[in-house]
């Protein structure tokens, strides 16, 4: 388990929210290529991305009761202003400023989720009441995306494995299938054919039940902005940053392997685990090494993300070069 980072690792939020750190944030990126493809930070739908970021604030400015997960990685927190505004969601656009820029469209509240399949217990619950009902806790965890770039975020949520319990899974259940709202006027991105709409996911039913596994509806102790999928996400750290599935309204366990969005549109590129794996290279560029957004060089990539003590269990056996 990761050590427990001192005080001075985690950007304050007396910090992350004054517009002189943001203008100092944004200065740094303008004009410099981010990971694989090489999208700039600086302008995000004509505002800079340090207003993008405040309006994000403002949108999530009612702080949420939680409390301190010993899960907390011993590096500093990629700062507010660069997680807003630097996302990869289609449903919004497939530049990595359009979910800022966009994602105003979203109507976040009331939030419901269907859990069914193979469970006991069937059921909708609405996000608001298992914020309620559901101890939060913040988590800083490692995210890396398959383009090779990560950040640390301090996701605020509660275990996977505490919802799914609630319905009771049969023995049956072997797998658990995430599905995204469609809906085109919400989410215009979804009237371009650059995925199979709604975006799908899925997980091995021991992955969403580890301890590791989170629900996230909040970021720096705040509720998630639009652009970081507000209502609530999955975070999976150990895994590609892809199976983190956002705008969840369908979590279904079933007994067979589900298809998932990326592993539909390529087969060849993403298979269903996307476990964090170095020795293992994406067709177009290698997974050996990544780049911190807010860094100028590039950093080795860890096993599992780093979470290899926590998580290599789960694969005892397995030819992770085959089952990537």
């Amino acid at each position: 388990m990761a050590e427990k980072p001192g005080s001075s690792e985690v950007t304050p939020e007396e910090h992350y929210l004054r517009r002189r750190a943001f203008i100092k944030n944004a200065a740094l990126f303008a004009g410099t290529a981010l990971g694989v493809g090489g999208a700039l930070v600086a302008l995000s739908g004509g505002k800079r991305a340090e207003e993008v970021a405040v309006e994000g604030a403002e949108v999530s400015e009612n702080a949420l009761q939680h409390n301190t997960s010993p899960y907390r990685v011993d590096e500093p927190s990629t700062s507010y202003a660069d997680i807003t505004s630097y996302n990869n969601f289609y449903e919004f656009g497939t530049s990595k400023s359009d979910p800022a820029a966009n994602a105003h469209t979203l109507n976040p509240r009331p939030w419901r989720i269907r859990i069914d399949g193979e469970v006991d217990v069937p059921q909708t619950v609405d996000v608001d009441m298992l914020i309620d009902e559901i101890p939060l806790e913040e988590r800083i965890y490692r995210m890396r995306c398959v383009e090779a770039w990560s950040m640390v975020i301090p996701w605020l949520g509660f275990p996977l494995h505490k919802l799914l319990e609630r319905a009771k899974p049969t023995d049956r259940a072997k797998y658990v299938a995430f599905s995204t709202l469609l809906d085109p006027e919400q989410m215009p991105g979804q009237r371009r054919r650059t995925l199979q709409w709604p975006y799908i996911e899925a997980l091995r039913l021991d992955e969403a039940m580890h301890p590791l596994t989170q629900m996230a509806v909040g970021l720096y102790g705040k509720r998630l902005p639009n652009q970081n999928a507000a209502p609530i996400r999955l975070v999976v750290p150990w895994k590609y940053g892809f199976k983190g599935i956002k705008y969840i309204v369908s979590i279904r366990l079933t007994s067979e392997e589900p298809r998932t969005s990326w592993n539909l549109a390529a087969p060849g590129e993403y298979g269903f685990y996307a476990n964090v794996n170095p020795e293992v290279d994406h067709p177009r560029w290698t997974q050996a090494t990544e780049r911190r957004i807010g860094d100028f060089t590039r950093r080795p990539t860890l096993p599992f993300n780093g979470y290899e003590d926590e998580v290599a269990d789960l694969y005892s056996g397995m030819d992770l070069r085959r089952y990537f």
